[in-house]
């Protein structure tokens, strides 16, 4: 057993507090699985308006009040308060600073829809706060765990401005990139704000990128070591500008320190024994319940049910990464088969509009639903038969990790987290968990749907398929330890 590890996670957002994506899951996730491995880790993230102080009980630290950081010309002077996560013993820092985080939105001003302008100033802010509330509480940390662009700055402090104090002397960092597109670049002028040295800055430097001051960038040159959230994820990033955004180059550099540990499925949430949001409860033993919970989402969806006519359903941010341009191209295809299609989910309004006038054209066919709705998303994994991924790139992808408990068989396409965790099925051999396809194409899309139908006609060749899949267990304990097995390494410890 590797030995106690303090572990400071610092992420921009953690469920239940605030949330805009994946990160927020595994940013709760992950540290109360570290916990149950008997690790001290504590969690660090910007206090927001929308986090209920009296729900949350967050609390004063009479240490961190009225702390002073520079920031470009001025001295900001700002609180921390403390507060655990929900059912836990673990200690989650807020930094308290109402010019930069007292908002609506997180990051996105929801009366624009643009970016803060001042982005740059509020998480370089969050980054120094990070370093600088370690040494007051004078907590030694072993590792910094940073996630995204938002607390990429952390490990270049450590490794400039605070590389001669001693404190810090033994602390190393781990980047975890969610998803290399967002990579918090920022005009040149933010860099002067940061306190870095300005020569730094220079033409293909470590903070420079296409001629912005790159947060992402500085993480991934400074960070001890980089994790993503998938194996296949983390060599795609290093193979072309199609997944690496730029990065790529510097990645492969790097590669010896890049690993990719797939994210886990927080399990109380999403299974189909004792989930609360699903009308009848079912698991392998009694999987033939499930299929109360599609009439139940077909009688929501205005769809007429059929037992023999199999339902596809997704759940997702409508955009073309999550491969809804190669969804549109096949929808006219897909309405002449033998199926059904319910979709949730909001993005871009070109598939708002889209989808509205292919629910019209087909409404015996199709049902949208353009909102997100969590006990309808937990209704969809319960009450399809199938769940329909078709990304053009996913770090890791968590639904069709949930499908698959449901008993619920994914269609995806083979990238990043979907090809790490979803099985191509064989007929021939009855192995594997779902039905994969290769080609980013609607034609690739419409033959796996097809591949899909014909083994759901098939009872013989359907039920222990759902079986399969239902015994798969992505569970955050096995990623945990994979996690501990970095952070050891980081720390230069060896098992015993």
């Amino acid at each position: 057993m590797t030995s106690k590890l303090n572990i400071l996670f610092v992420a921009s957002e953690v469920v239940p507090f605030a949330k805009t994506g994946g990160l927020a899951d595994v940013a709760s996730s992950l540290p109360k699985a570290l916990k149950e491995l008997k690790h001290d880790v504590r969690i660090f993230m910007p206090r927001y308006r929308q986090i209920d102080d009296r729900k949350f009980v967050l609390r004063d630290v009479i240490r961190l009040q009225n702390i002073e950081i520079p920031l470009g010309g001025e001295i900001i002077s700002f609180n921390v308060k403390s507060a655990f996560l929900p059912g836990t013993k673990i200690q989650v820092y807020f930094l308290d600073y109402k010019p930069f985080f007292d908002r609506e939105g997180l990051y996105v001003d929801p009366k624009t829809g643009k970016d803060y302008p001042d982005n740059a100033d509020r998480f370089i802010l969050f980054n120094k706060a990070a370093i600088e509330m370690l040494r007051i509480l004078h907590w030694p940390a072993d590792v910094i765990h940073c996630n995204d662009w938002q607390s990429a700055l952390v490990p270049a402090y450590l490794k400039t401005v605070y590389a001669d104090v001693p404190f810090y002397s033994k602390i190393r960092t781990l980047l975890t990139i969610h998803n290399v597109g967002y990579q918090g670049n920022f005009p040149p002028k933010a860099f002067a704000k940061t306190g870095l040295p300005q020569d730094m800055f220079y033409p293909m430097g470590p903070f420079e990128f296409y001629k912005q001051f790159s947060f992402l960038k500085a993480g991934i040159y400074f960070a001890d070591k980089i994790n993503t959230v998938s194996p296949t994820y983390a060599k795609e990033i290093q193979q072309s500008s199609e997944y690496g955004f730029g990065m790529e180059d510097l990645l492969k550099e790097r590669s010896k320190d890049v690993y990719g540990i797939l994210n886990g499925v927080d399990y109380s949430d999403w299974n189909p024994f004792d989930d609360k949001y699903i009308p009848v409860n079912y698991d392998i033993k009694t999987l033939n319940k499930k299929i109360e919970n599609k009439k139940a989402l077909m009688r929501e969806s205005n769809l007429p049910f059929s037992e023999n006519v199999p339902l596809i359903g997704t759940i997702s941010r409508l955009a073309d990464q999550k491969g809804f341009d190669i969804i549109s191209e096949a929808i006219d295809e897909l309405m002449k088969l033998n199926l059904k299609y319910v979709l949730l989910g909001t993005g871009d309004p070109k598939y708002h509009e889209l989808f509205k006038n292919v629910q019209k054209k087909y409404p015996e066919k199709i049902s949208i639903h353009l909102k997100f709705d969590n006990r309808l998303a937990h209704l969809i994994e319960a009450g399809s038969d199938f769940f329909l991924m078709p990304s053009k790139y996913e770090p890791c992808g968590l639904n069709q990790m949930y499908s698959l408990q449901y008993g619920t068989i994914p269609i995806v396409r083979k990238t990043g987290g979907l090809a790490d965790t979803v099985v191509n099925f064989n007929p021939e051999t009855r192995l594997g968990t779902g039905f994969v396809f290769e080609q980013y194409s609607s034609a690739a899309l419409i033959e796996a749907v097809k591949r899909g139908i014909a083994v759901f006609q098939d009872k013989k060749l359907w039920i222990p398929l759902q079986k399969q899949a239902m015994r798969e267990d992505f569970s955050w304990k096995t990623s945990a330890k994979e996690y501990i097995k970095l952070y050891a390494q980081l720390r230069g410890r060896k098992k015993n």
